[in-house]
């Protein structure tokens, strides 16, 4: 070969390389997460490693349809969704890959993770209820299953069966008390409530606070919103209700995640590994505690959110959350069978 046409091979050589060095230090992120705090999240992740995060945000199931219909040539290297049934959906339909890593699995709790290690849950919320002081005295419901009892007859608000929130909520009593019971205590929840389900988990706390119901379910996040919030209006809210941590004296409150996983066609598969472990350090830990008012799921992180603390501690139920996961089809069904809209 000639010295002009080696030379010109090299420059060739070099120019194809580029690229595939350049994309070493990117991140690909599909995200249903839609907070404004995680923006920290990924600049500090980029500051520590170098890497590049190009993040795409949408709804669950359009992402999670988006990835499907790319196949082989998705962009996409992570996956991050809310509740455990989402999770376990994208894994059933075998877009993870999974991952082995040491960090990982010594942080996140086998509670809180896929046995396979195709999903880690980076965030943990809290199912609780809440209750209006003048109508409710402390002590009177104590575990969901209370929230059955005909003396709560017209005055229980909650949101639509088919929102995933409320589907894994049911679903974990299916794996607790056995698909039976569980349908008993839902037809007795569905025969209680105040009015037809609607809005989201805030508009069932303003329910509560405003006396059109005596008793609600929500994650504990958007009660920690209102306890955060300067509005007047909110701290009014806030000041007419108190909260319970269900089924304190048994198993345990009902748990969901925030949580991901690297994709099985990921073209940055170092890359993804490294931001899944970031999600697991104190940085990032406490940023979902502090930000989102959610906690986190590496147990010996501290936080410094004193809405969140104020809560005070609980018990947790400590089941396997893709155990839940598995029964979402079956709570469906119980829900429609007793009439739950």
């Amino acid at each position: 070969m000639r010295p002009r046409s080696l030379a010109a091979a090299l420059a060739a050589a070099i120019a194809l390389s580029a690229p595939a060095l350049a994309q070493e230090n990117v991140l690909n992120l599909y995200t249903a997460r839609h907070y404004s705090t995680d923006e920290a999240l990924y600049t500090n992740f980029t500051k520590l490693t170098g890497i590049k995060v190009n993040r795409i945000e949408g709804g669950e199931d359009a992402l999670f349809e988006r990835i499907k219909a790319e196949g082989a040539n998705s962009p996409a290297d992570v996956f991050l969704t809310v509740d455990i049934g989402r999770l376990q959906r994208a894994a059933d339909a075998g877009i993870f890959a999974p991952v082995k890593s040491k960090t990982l699995e010594e942080r996140i709790p086998p509670q809180y993770r896929d046995p396979q290690g195709d999903w880690f849950g980076f965030s943990a919320r809290a199912r609780i209820i809440v209750y209006n002081k003048l109508l409710v005295k402390p002590g009177e419901v104590k575990d969901y299953e209370d929230l059955a009892d005909p003396r709560w007859k017209g005055k229980i608000c909650v949101r639509s069966s088919m929102h995933p929130y409320q589907l894994s909520l049911t679903a974990s009593m299916i794996a607790n008390l056995g698909e039976a019971k569980a349908e008993e205590w839902l037809r007795g929840l569905v025969a209680n409530l105040a009015r037809d389900p609607k809005g989201g988990d805030t508009d069932q706390i303003r329910a509560v606070a405003s006396g059109e119901c005596a008793l609600a379910l929500t994650n504990q996040y958007y009660l920690v919103r209102l306890m955060r919030s300067a509005k007047p209006e909110d701290k009014a809210v806030v000041e007419a209700i108190g909260w319970v941590f269900p089924n304190q004296a048994n198993r345990g409150t009902h748990m969901n995640i925030s949580g991901g996983g690297m994709l099985k066609n990921a073209p940055h598969k170092e890359a993804a590994v490294k931001f899944l472990e970031y999600l697991a350090s104190d940085e990032a830990q406490r940023y979902f505690a502090d930000g989102n008012n959610e906690w986190p799921t590496v147990p010996t992180v501290k936080i410094s959110n004193p809405a969140l603390e104020a809560l005070g501690k609980f018990k947790a139920d400590p089941i396997n959350v893709s155990t839940i996961a598995k029964n979402q089809a079956a709570a469906q069904r119980l829900s429609d069978r007793v009439g739950y809209k």
